[in-house]
């Protein structure tokens, strides 16, 4: 290969599952690693070597770092509602809720029946990322990873942080783990691209919260696996469809704080935070997005829209819901899309 004017490529799969092995050479030092194999190879430049694997921090941290300036990274997710409706055609709204059921993973589309479907995802928890997970960190307590995945699953979309998944797990057993290594293992479930992590946003302030922030599920399917395909809200469930969407788009995705005034029992006048789902950012750009799956009411309509009113600019405004038809823009300027829609348009953001 060396001294060669033919051009060389070199794949390595899989790569989390390597281990350290002794030098040969010097057998009482320190172990070789995959990096040491793949330095050796860097002189070569004839050779190109693709390095995949399904953690984030072997492969983002460690390798970009070693060999900065000479790779790239590419991030593959799932399939997102656009390439998953390319492949099965037909009714839109029968694929979404197929979609929103059974995620993204493409070798659903091959599975012959909805048992079939569940089945391989359930298995995808089991013989692939726990195993996984509990061989290459060495987890000691399995029963508080499968719990921690049991309520991040469970609660797409909500606020909370370690100490309050420490409290939750006390309070039900009597025992749990510590906050320190709860948020270890989360850590290991966000490299493992299980779940994501969306921080808290002061618009206003131009500031992050240090928690509580919310977690998505990479695939809404894997997390519907999780729990035994129950607890089928479609408001969660399409708040986190959308925003995979927006990270599969490649946005820097917060959740919005703004404030207003109220006034309380007493008669003074508090600041109150109002939420905006998702404050999307992309260099100067910037687009803020509510997921509203219904708005029945002229109160329900009041209480999803302030927020953007309360951000006082002129930056674009969506409101994604799955009760309408055609889009359309209201008297502020704000568009109200259907679910379907804005997913499949990718010139909206």
């Amino acid at each position: 290969m060396e001294g060669s004017k033919e051009e060389y490529y070199l794949f390595v799969d899989e790569i989390q599952m390597s281990d350290e092995v002794a030098n040969p050479y010097n057998p009482d030092g320190k172990k070789i690693t995959f990096y040491d194999a793949l330095n050796d190879l860097r002189s070569l430049s004839n050779l190109d070597v693709y390095v995949t694997g399904s953690n984030s921090k072997m492969l983002s941290s460690d390798i970009l770092t070693e060999f900065r300036g000479r790779s790239d990274e590419i991030r593959v997710h799932p399939l997102s509602f656009a390439e998953y409706y390319s492949a099965v055609g037909g009714d839109k709204n029968e694929a979404f809720d197929e979609y929103a059921f059974y995620g993204g993973m493409p070798l659903i589309l091959s599975r012959p029946d909805d048992t079939a479907k569940m089945n391989y995802l359930k298995s995808l928890f089991s013989e692939v990322y726990i195993k996984d997970i509990v061989e290459r960190k060495r987890i000691e307590r399995q029963d508080v990873l499968e719990q921690i995945l049991d309520l991040l699953c469970s609660s797409v979309g909500s606020l909370t942080n370690p100490t309050r998944i420490a409290n939750t797990l006390k309070s039900k057993q009597g025992e749990g783990a510590s906050a320190n290594t709860i948020r270890a293992y989360i850590g290991h479930l966000e490299d493992a691209f299980l779940f994501s992590e969306s921080k808290r946003y002061d618009v206003k302030g131009k500031s992050y919260f240090d928690s509580p922030n919310k977690y998505y599920s990479e695939d809404i399917g894997l997390r519907n696996a999780r729990i035994g395909f129950r607890q089928q809200e479609m408001t969660h469930i399409m708040e986190n469809i959308i925003y995979n969407e927006l990270t599969i788009r490649q946005f820097s995705v917060d959740v919005g704080i703004v404030y207003s005034r109220t006034v309380n029992d007493s008669g003074s006048s508090v600041r109150t935070p109002r939420e905006i789902d998702f404050v999307v950012n992309s260099g100067g750009k910037r687009t803020y997005i509510q997921s509203a799956y219904a708005m029945p009411t002229d109160e329900k309509a009041e209480a999803e829209l302030r927020p953007f009113m309360l951000t006082r600019d002129s930056f674009p405004k969506i409101v994604v819901r799955k009760d309408i038809g055609k889009r359309w823009y209201d008297d502020n300027g704000i568009l109200n899309i259907n679910v379907i829609d804005f997913l499949l348009d990718k010139e909206l953001v």
